[in-house]
């Protein structure tokens, strides 16, 4: 189960996740992510509540992160599977 939450601030929007980003999961997070990246292009994904991501999960993070998409407040397990070459 993955809880996504929308928070507009004054730097822009972000998304906080809370839960696992697996399975179907990653596909909603991309579609969620597309529309507020044209937009205006400055998102951050508030990532503190995440407790695992399977590799396609961190293949769109990646993704993501290529588009200038700021991953924050990742415990230290999510930072450790965000740095892996693994995906």
């Amino acid at each position: 189960m993955l809880r996504i939450s929308l928070i507009d601030g004054d730097d822009g929007q972000s998304l906080r996740l809370e839960g696992r980003v697996v399975g179907p999961w990653v596909a909603e997070v991309r579609r969620l992510c597309q529309p507020l990246l044209s937009a205006n292009g400055q998102l951050t994904l508030d990532l503190s509540d995440v407790s695992f991501i399977d590799n396609n999960g961190l293949a769109l993070f990646r993704e993501l992160q290529a588009r200038r998409v700021a991953l924050t407040n990742c415990s230290p397990f999510v930072a450790e599977q965000l740095k892996g070459g693994n995906s």
